[in-house]
């Protein structure tokens, strides 16, 4: 047996008390989590169809369409038609997009400072450093190592 917690039973409440204090930032930002989560998404690949987007994010493609529908009329991002499938939409960041974007990041990553620094230098880089490898991993690795 080991001696410690499993990892969700120690990433569950991080993970709720994360998103509890991202939420304030959002709001200030107009975003919801998921209109962040798209607009995160967004700039790790410019053109995306929209169910790629949702799979990518965790969504539903039905229910992401009026996430998409309020930032595409906010101008914080472009829906505009595949050429190679005029059924499917790509989609793009705006520079608002980037703006508000980069903005609600901002915030939010100054409220992980503080956690963050609650750490000890080489403890903090040591746990971004396994968190971004795991984070990166794809699903199947985590479900079936």
């Amino acid at each position: 047996m080991i001696d410690r917690p499993d990892l969700a039973a120690m990433i569950s409440p991080l993970s709720r008390a994360l998103i509890d204090a991202e939420l304030p930032v959002l709001r200030e930002h107009g975003l919801s989590m998921w209109a962040y989560m798209v607009l995160l998404a967004l700039e790790a690949r410019p053109l995306r169809t929209q169910a790629a987007l949702a799979e990518s994010i965790g969504a539903d493609k039905t229910r992401i369409i009026s996430v998409l529908d309020d930032l595409q009329r906010r101008g914080l991002i472009e829906r505009t038609p595949d050429p190679a499938d005029r059924r499917a939409r790509l989609l793009s960041l705006t520079d608002e997009g980037r703006r508000v974007r980069d903005s609600a990041q901002t915030g939010i990553q100054a409220k992980e400072e503080r956690l963050l620094s609650r750490l000890p230098p080489e403890d903090r880089q040591g746990f971004l450093n396994a968190l971004r490898t795991l984070a990166a991993l794809p699903p199947d690795q985590i479900t079936n190592p």
